[in-house]
């Protein structure tokens, strides 16, 4: 088969498979049609079995991370840390919009950070419905701020994205030093956003006339909330161990598992399908569907029309392809074929910029990552709507902004 033929039947077969991702049908998971469409590029010889071996194996300890992190924000969540947060939330912000829209920005870009996205997108924004049901404000800033959020916040940790620990193994970087150079952005792009909302949804920060349900109060989850601090701990400590975030992440979760089990809390079953193994499936095959659409000369094509340095200009035009490319095609496939198209030992800085393009870059559409599109059914699942329009307008706001700064703060990150 030429190489035109198998470039033009690998887009296809990832387009399709993104379709079926995006829109799910009956509700079936990605996988569905992810593997099966991984085993057609391999039955047409689009990829090898030793290629589509090695993708898997490239991608295996990313793929156990995300399961271990899976796991321990479920665990979050049966232990009431969730709870416990919206009940926080509700009696700190004494009925004020205002005051319960920076205590949402913190808990979501901490929870985004410690548990991942999709820990802000499942578990906190219920927690973010009923406390705003509590206190009768209304929801829009509130939750719209969870979204862009579990994208915008997710810029500092390699736990906190899946696209982050594409990047975290490319970049070459220790857990700290990723971290530390990622902090600066996160702190802008999240001051950004927040500056943005307020203006944006001024009207609807005004006190509401009904006075707030009584608040109950939730009792602190101790013993959880020192766990996942130790886990945290032990991703920074790690390298001094020769520990791989990996098994950190994997003790951590069998530590907490093995005490939710033994209080009742969990079966072993329950557990099992918190690590959501039909999805670790689909990141498995869509690896191997981006390495046959891009392995026919397309990621050569992009190679060579990439910037590469780290200068501002090379940062900022990577940052913004990458933004452009994760709404066309959603940000996961578009972290695959541009890290691809990094060439083997990419330097840090144009890694990270990547990073910010596909983290920040998906607040703009609903399609730019699964995360936002999670979002959308959790809200329609509590019989809340969204406007298009209005998602629409707010990213166009934010996400030009908070990419430029961002990219500026790691450009000057790079310097030091």
């Amino acid at each position: 088969m030429n190489a035109v033929v198998a470039s033009i039947i690998g887009v296809v077969l990832l387009l399709a498979t993104l379709a079926f991702a995006i829109i799910r049908p009956r509700g079936l998971p990605e996988a569905v049609a992810a593997v099966p469409a991984a085993g057609l590029a391999l039955a047409l010889g689009l990829i090898s079995w030793h290629g589509a071996g090695e993708t898997v194996d490239r991608l295996g300890s990313t793929i156990g991370f995300l399961g271990a992190v899976l796991v321990i924000a479920h665990l979050c969540d049966v232990d009431g840390v969730f709870r416990w947060l919206g009940a926080v939330m509700a009696a700190r912000s004494r009925a004020d919009p205002a005051r319960l829209l920076v205590l949402v920005f913190v808990v979501a870009s901490l929870t985004t950070a410690a548990l991942s996205l999709d820990a802000t997108v499942i578990l906190l924004t219920p927690a973010v419905l009923a406390t705003i049901k509590r206190l009768h404000v209304r929801p829009a800033p509130h939750v719209y701020a969870t979204a862009h959020l579990s994208n915008t916040a997710s810029l500092v940790l390699p736990v906190s994205n899946l696209t982050n620990l594409l990047a975290f193994q490319a970049s070459g970087l220790s857990f700290v030093g990723f971290a530390g150079l990622m902090a600066g952005p996160w702190l802008v792009a999240i001051g950004v956003e927040y500056v943005v909302f307020r203006k944006f949804f001024a009207a609807d920060l005004q006190k509401p006339d009904r006075p707030p349900a009584e608040v109950r109060s939730v009792e602190l989850p101790r013993v959880t909330l020192i766990l996942l601090a130790l886990i945290l701990a032990g991703f920074a400590a790690g390298p001094l161990l020769n520990a791989q975030p990996v098994v950190v992440a994997a003790i951590g979760a069998v530590v907490m598992a093995t005490r939710a089990v033994i209080r009742g809390q969990v079966d072993l079953w329950s557990v099992i399908r918190a690590a959501n193994p039909v999805f670790l499936a689909f990141v498995a095959a869509l690896g191997i569907v981006v390495d046959a659409a891009t392995g026919h000369g397309l990621q050569s094509a992009l190679a060579g029309i990439l910037p590469t340095g780290h200068g501002l200009v090379d940062l900022l035009a990577l940052a913004g392809i990458a933004a452009v490319l994760s709404n066309l095609v959603n940000n996961l496939p578009a972290t695959l074929v541009l890290l691809a198209a990094l060439g083997a030992h990419p330097q840090a800085a144009p890694v990270l910029a990547v990073l910010i393009g596909v983290n920040i870059g998906p607040n703009l559409t609903y399609t730019g990552s699964l995360a936002t599109l999670l979002w959308r059914r959790v809200l329609l699942s509590h019989s809340t709507s969204p406007s298009l329009s209005r998602f629409t307008r707010l990213g166009l706001l934010t996400v030009p902004t908070t990419l430029v700064a961002a990219t500026v703060v790691l450009w000057l990150g790079t310097l030091l």
